[in-house]
């Protein structure tokens, strides 16, 4: 069985599990080995999904923000190590340079904690509101830039804001111009959805399921997901939507010196190095892996409510995984089915997978809740961040509240263990002899985290 006839009886028993939702394609030098669509772009009207539907990319925008950046560096507008604020003269930070905000080691907050704290949740926000909240609360930064490496979207909020600063252009026409025109990424484009919602033909809506309604439902009738709404005039970090086959063109443009220059594209491809000297596995908007036996591995993933995304370029084999998603259940079996399709495409064994058990919730005495609420210290600090969750109730529901304005919702498996419906997170509520709840314990697959009660 070569790889093609393994792929597509692979994809067969993926389809009679019917646990997956969304659209792949594999390809070899260009040539494509699976292309297929499986599940509905529309749970609301049962609307099917083709191998042609549009999906929001969430952070698989970031390689294209970063590329709008290089194209600007690559006709002389721009240096990489510009300071932010040689264009943006009121950026309260003096020491982040461009090539900072593009490798994630600029230091900077995320934006999504300023807005949960300070923002009108009536509104939407735009990328010039993000540097307003910059400017007006000048958040400390988490580390000195360049000194560590932390995962940062307001970096590539920022970088959308000086490409229409550099540019003279909006973000979304100016990457049309200069690179959806260009390589024919004819239903590619900037969408903010619930600014202007649009008609686009064969649109992915992004779902979240509700075990509530034991459904899927658009995450914007949930209020822990709020967020969707009022976040989604940002750009940079997120908003660009395409499709497979857009997705591969993209690909296959960057082999080539006459879209981009070979120096450029090997910086783009060149881990970042911190003051240190020390080289992180990040490159100019794609993290960067050495794969055994299969050389340089560039790839983006996306999460966002409703969608997971990844494309993945074995550059040194010249091949291409793109994986395209519009719900988010069980994200520990998508990542065994990607597993397995990139175990197919590098002629690897894999193991079969296999759906989660389904959650049941538990009926328990919602008054056991009390005893939760509270703030909860994580003992491990994430990229060098405080991780601080509070847990609260709610129309007798439990919630919790991290730091960075993300809100989830607890469902009970016992009185003192609950799930998260987003993914197989549980948190374990541990009680001492006298009752008090002092701590908790957060994760899966066994690997917890501890975090200690501070009220």
């Amino acid at each position: 069985m070569n790889k093609r006839e393994h792929l597509e009886a692979f994809l067969t028993s993926i389809r009679e599990q019917n646990a997956i939702n969304g659209a792949f394609l594999i390809a070899d030098q260009g040539e494509v080995l699976l292309k297929e669509s499986i599940g509905l772009a529309d749970f609301r009207n049962g609307r099917k999904l083709t191998v042609d539907s549009v999906f929001e990319l969430a952070s698989l925008s970031k390689p294209i923000t970063a590329l709008g950046i290089v194209f600007l560096h690559q006709s002389g507008k721009v240096e990489l190590d510009d300071l932010v604020t040689a264009w943006i003269p009121d950026f309260p930070y003096s020491d982040i340079t461009i090539r900072h905000l593009l490798g994630h080691t600029s230091g900077l907050p995320d934006y999504m904690e300023l807005f949960a704290k300070h923002w009108d949740r009536s509104a939407i926000a735009t990328n010039q509101d993000v540097l307003n909240m910059l400017i007006q609360y000048k958040p400390k930064l988490l580390f000195p830039s360049n000194t560590r490496w932390m995962y940062c979207n307001t970096g590539y909020v920022i970088l959308a804001l000086l490409i229409e600063l550099i540019s003279g252009q909006t973000f979304a026409v100016f990457l049309k111009e200069q690179l959806f025109i260009p390589l024919e990424m004819n239903h590619t484009r900037v969408y903010n959805r619930r600014i202007e919602e649009e008609e686009i033909p064969g649109y992915a809506y992004g779902f979240v399921y509700s075990f509530d309604d034991a459904a899927f439902v658009l995450p914007d009738t949930l209020k822990e997901l709020d967020y969707v709404r009022y976040l989604d005039g940002i750009q940079g970090d997120g908003t660009v939507n395409s499709t497979l086959d857009d997705l591969l063109k993209l690909d296959r443009a960057l082999y080539r010196d006459d879209f981009l220059v070979a120096s450029l594209r090997d910086e783009l491809f060149t881990p970042v190095r911190l003051d240190s000297d020390e080289p992180c596995e990040y490159g100019l908007g794609w993290i960067i892996e050495t794969k055994e036996g299969m050389g340089r591995v560039v790839s983006h993933n996306g999460g966002w409510p409703g969608y997971a995304t990844l494309m993945k370029r074995y550059i040194d084999q010249d091949m291409t995984l793109i994986v395209l998603l519009n719900t988010d259940k069980d994200l520990q079996y998508i990542q065994q089915v990607v597993g397995a399709m990139e175990h197919i495409l590098c002629g690897e064994d894999y193991e079969p997978p296999l759906p989660s058990a389904e959650r049941i919730i538990a009926e328990i005495d919602p008054s056991v809740y009390k005893h939760y609420t509270g703030r909860y210290r994580f003992n491990n600090e994430l990229g060098g961040q405080v991780i601080i969750a509070d847990v609260f109730v709610e129309h007798e529901r439990l919630y919790m509240r991290f730091n960075n304005g993300m809100t989830l919702t607890m469902y009970p498996m016992t009185d003192t263990r609950f799930f998260f419906s987003e993914d197989l997170v549980e948190v374990e509520f541990v009680r001492e002899e006298n009752g008090r709840v002092q701590s908790l314990y957060f994760g899966s697959n066994g690997e917890m985290e501890r975090a200690d009660r501070e009220t």
